[in-house]
């Protein structure tokens, strides 16, 4: 089988960048599989691959390449394919669109995977008859805005399947957005085995790794290890990563007087080699698709302390076995659930080898054998070959409906005329 995955940017780093290439190295064992990248904005890629992983760009944005297109007219022109209400729509142009369309009305693959909403919305209209279809969801349905979600339903019945990460948003997907033949499926992100050992959890430390961005709540975490260096001032937290909210935070650790005990690592990759190092992970987002983190300090022997938001942590953390799930945005409970792991050493170890071994559900080769599973089924039906005329059919006559308005919907499902 011939699998290509469509990908925003396959030279840089994040999470579904990261979980791609997981997914394409365990599917490559058995098939061919290609990752294209609508951009590169580097010589190679940040993440190392299976070298059967085939790696393509469609547009050059590195400044000192000879085919550097970030001048070009078309690049300038704002897309008009790629749905406007999309978080990256600012990096889309007609450029974009042109070889976007190209690739996928010319793809050779027997199915083909688009890795985020928008690039979805091409892969539903534009894919030539025959591939199979299936678009991957790493954000939740409740974090699009109204306006993206009426642009994805218009076009999403189209696809042969729909992949979120949690079984949470799966049924979020089925109940709220009304996608008549389209298999909805949760596939849970994967996370292959560290190269270091697990951790030993003799180390005083609490350490947490993401973007240092408001919806990871970091300043609950700071606020919540005041609490927990007043009882057990021996420990210390360790935050990596980098963003936007950097000064603010480092200014809360100052004016609590935790620069002895919180300190801002920055980035760090490859990140096992410090998960190994401490002996708690605390994840205290109040929303979390999915929850790579989660399972990142699992697999490297350390349970969890995270907040019960939406939607990965409750199906990730076996409460009470693995790891903690404590009250989302409250640095009280946070603390609490903390220090239940560092005052009782015993719990505390029983919890880290319960997560070294249910965090092995996560492997690449077990969530590659999940999705090959699905493809098979879908290519045996026919997938893209047997209903994408009845797909595209579907999809624009919602769109048709979604076109006119609450007023106008309201009218047509009570067989009235508006």
């Amino acid at each position: 089988m011939h699998i290509s995955f469509l990908l925003h940017n396959a030279y840089g780093i994040g999470g579904t960048i990261r979980t791609t290439y997981n997914l394409a190295d365990a599917l490559a064992e058995h098939h061919e599989v290609e990752i294209v990248s609508v951009f590169r904005h580097r010589e190679q890629p940040t993440f190392s691959h299976d070298p059967r992983v085939k790696v393509r760009h469609l547009v050059d944005i590195r400044k000192d390449s000879p085919t550097y297109e970030g001048d070009a007219p078309d690049y300038l022109r704002p897309a008009s394919v790629f749905p406007n209400a999309e978080g990256r729509y600012a990096q889309y142009s007609r450029l974009t669109d042109r070889r976007i369309a190209a690739y996928l009305k010319g793809v050779e693959a027997d199915v083909v995977i688009g890795t985020r909403p928008g690039l979805n919305v091409h892969l539903a209209r534009e894919t030539r008859p025959g591939p199979v279809r299936i678009g991957q969801e790493h954000l939740t349905l409740d974090s699009h805005t109204p306006s993206l979600r009426r642009q994805l339903r218009a076009v999403y019945p189209r696809l042969d399947a729909l992949t979120t990460t949690t079984e949470a948003d799966a049924r979020a997907y089925r109940h709220k957005m009304r996608l008549p033949g389209v298999r909805i499926e949760a596939v849970p992100n994967s996370v292959p085995a560290p190269s270091v050992q697990p951790a030993d959890g003799s180390g005083k430390w609490v350490v947490a790794a993401g973007r240092l961005a408001p919806v990871k709540r970091y300043d609950l975490l700071i606020k919540a290890f005041d609490i927990v260096r007043a009882s057990r001032p021996d420990w210390r937290l360790r935050i990596y990563g980098s963003g936007r909210q950097q000064d603010k935070l480092r200014g809360l650790i100052d004016r609590l007087g935790l620069y002895n005990h919180v300190y801002l690592m920055g980035r760090a990759n490859p990140i096992e080699p410090e998960w190994a190092k401490g002996s708690i992970a605390a994840v205290t987002s109040s929303l979390e698709s999915f929850g790579m983190t989660i399972v990142e300090a699992m697999r490297c022997g350390l349970p969890v302390v995270a907040t019960d938001c939406p939607h990965g942590p409750g199906e990730i953390i076996d409460d009470g076995v693995d790891g903690r799930l404590v009250k989302t945005g409250s640095a009280r409970s946070i603390a609490s659930g903390l220090l239940e792991l560092i005052n009782d050493d015993e719990l505390r170890k029983g919890m880290a080898a319960a997560a070294l071994r249910d965090s092995e559900r996560f492997d690449p080769s077990q969530v590659g054998e999940r999705f090959e599973s699905l493809l098979t089924d879908l290519t045996r039906r026919g997938g893209g070959r047997m209903r994408g005329s009845l797909h595209r059919t579907r999809g624009a006559l919602l769109g048709s409906v979604y076109a006119l308005g609450d007023a106008g919907r309201t009218a047509i499902l009570k067989g009235r005329t508006a």
